[in-house]
């Protein structure tokens, strides 16, 4: 039998509990079943606002070379969200990329890439695409994600720094790394078989032909099956076809049933532009390809095929930039930055390469502003790097701090450099804040003060003092004198000093605490 006050104790936790439970749960606003939901739809919101754009960066920038052709996206988008089970601040986006794929973000933040557009072949199979994506938002497919902690778990891994360097997805540091992981990771079979159902039932009740779905679905069953179409790296990773989807999809079109608009003449009319200059962006990514394999002569042809195909897009100026600072040639892709810039103003990319330009030539002062500005536009690991190196080098010690802290959160190569350059500089201040030390007695019973030394770089001379406490009040009641530890103490290793003090049983060591005061960073 339960003692009555443990038996309370248990009574309360339950209705507690009970309690938590109960205010947590709420009603799928498209399913319409009961489900926990632990992120409110404001949150969803501000996630999806916060995470929107710097994910689109990340990702090669918005397109912007056809505004008609993105406003007619957003018009297919604004027709399925009138008829959507949930009113969210929908926002739909083309990304400029040639990988074929589409996202959506909690909060109502859809996106499709130009190379999805390529692909498709006519208004009901976009239809199709924005109304499973329009779902994974409306029926909370992301934040039930986040509530499960999917998308909140470890640090996003940086690869280097560089102009060979185009996979900027890989360096994004602080919040903007939820973003990153919203979009790359996969939905439960669930969430894509829910997605599959009401995207087409939103189709139909916008006046599109849901068979459009079903056929697109048979085509992408298609494509996985031979493992070499360009889908595998983009809409199938997060978005896998199967056989089962397509025959649930048949099962759905028969209940709701086929007819509506295809839309096939007005997307090929929409499409045009953005097609006629397809062989220019399949010369930039084939250029991309050979700069990343360091054939710069190859490349060098390609990038300037792309501009004679399409000369008014900065992404194939920044990959002139890209391939003059391989050649080592600053000046030059500096000029190639900044047409880049004034082509697209808001597309990080060429100002946090001219800003490594310049840090490279030694002009910092110039360097900083284009670093800052590539920040407000996506933080990434290298920015925060170089804008640390430069507030060190002017003694503003606190500010390099928190710019390295923020690279070494990329865990890369340039997060470990930036990590080391932060302990580098803060250890001589704060000794204690990164030297565990302690007391370890021998077989004798004297008594040593022992530093560890688990940071990356090596310590020089070490200062300690050896506090002893009262057994029964936990005061200290004496300590020593400093102690000079000294032949330094290499990265992982530890080092010792005698302290001159004796104990006569093992548990007195419990009695002993050790200070370090002082630490010098090994030159």
């Amino acid at each position: 039998m339960l003692n009555p006050i443990y038996s309370k104790n248990f009574i309360l936790i339950l209705v507690m509990t009970i309690t938590i439970f109960i205010s947590a749960c709420g009603t799928n606003p498209v399913t319409k079943k009961r489900e926990f939901q632990i992120v409110s739809e404001s949150q969803e919101i501000s996630i999806g606002k916060q995470n929107y754009g710097p994910t689109r960066q990340s990702q090669g920038g918005d397109y912007i070379l056809d505004p008609e052709l993105t406003a007619y996206v957003q018009s297919i988008g604004n027709k399925l969200a009138a008829v959507s089970d949930r009113q969210l601040p929908y926002e739909y986006a083309i990304i400029n990329d040639s990988t074929p794929n589409a996202w959506a973000m909690p909060g109502g933040k859809i996106a499709f890439n130009r190379g999805l557009l390529y692909e498709l072949n006519n208004e009901a199979e976009l239809a199709a695409v924005m109304g499973h994506e329009m779902v994974h938002a409306a029926a909370r497919h992301g934040a039930k994600g986040m509530e499960r902690g999917l998308f909140l778990q470890g640090a996003m891994i940086a690869v280097g720094i560089g102009a060979q360097n185009t996979d900027y997805s890989k360096l994004i540091v602080g919040g903007a790394q939820v973003g990153a992981q919203l979009v790359t990771s996969k939905y439960g079979r669930d969430a894509e078989s829910e997605s599959d159902l009401y995207g087409m039932q939103y189709m139909k009740k916008a006046g599109y032909d849901p068979s459009a779905a079903v056929n697109l679905q048979e085509t992408f069953v298609r494509l996985s099956a031979d493992r070499k179409s360009n889908f595998i790296d983009g809409l199938f990773a997060s978005h896998p076809p199967s056989p089962e989807r397509v025959a649930a999809n048949k099962v759905t079109l028969a209940q709701i049933g086929a007819g509506g608009d295809l839309g096939k003449e007005v997307y090929a009319q929409k499409v045009s532009k953005l097609k006629s200059t397809q062989a220019a962006y399949k010369a930039y990514d084939e250029a991309v390809k050979a700069l990343a394999a360091k054939d710069v002569a190859k490349a060098s042809l390609l990038a300037k095929q792309a501009i004679a195909g399409e000369p008014r897009e900065a992404r194939f100026q920044e990959l002139l930039g890209d391939i003059a600072l391989t050649q080592k040639k600053p000046e030059e892709a500096l000029a190639f930055y900044d047409k880049a810039i004034k082509m697209q103003p808001d597309y990080f990319k060429p100002h946090i390469q001219s800003g490594i330009a310049l840090f490279n030539m030694g002009k910092k002062a110039e360097a900083e502003p284009f670093l800052k500005r590539a920040n407000e536009l996506l933080p990434t690991a290298p920015s925060h790097a170089l804008l640390g190196q430069i507030a060190e080098d002017r003694g503003e010690t606190e500010l390099a701090l928190q710019h390295y802290q923020v690279a070494a959160d990329s865990n890369s190569e340039i997060g470990k450099e930036a990590a080391t350059r932060g302990v580098r500089l803060d250890l001589p201040r704060n000794p204690a804040k990164y030297l565990q030390a302690g007391v370890q007695a021998d077989n004798a019973g004297n008594l040593f003060a022992v530093v560890q030394n688990s940071t990356p770089i090596a310590i020089g001379l070490v200062q300690v003092r050896v506090v002893k406490h009262d057994a029964k009040t936990g005061r200290a009641i004496t300590q020593s004198t400093p102690l000079m530890m000294r032949g330094g103490i290499a990265s992982g290793q530890r080092n010792q000093v005698a302290t001159g003090q004796k104990i006569s049983t093992p548990q007195e060591v419990q009695l002993y605490q050790v200070l370090v005061e002082y630490a010098e960073v090994m030159k």
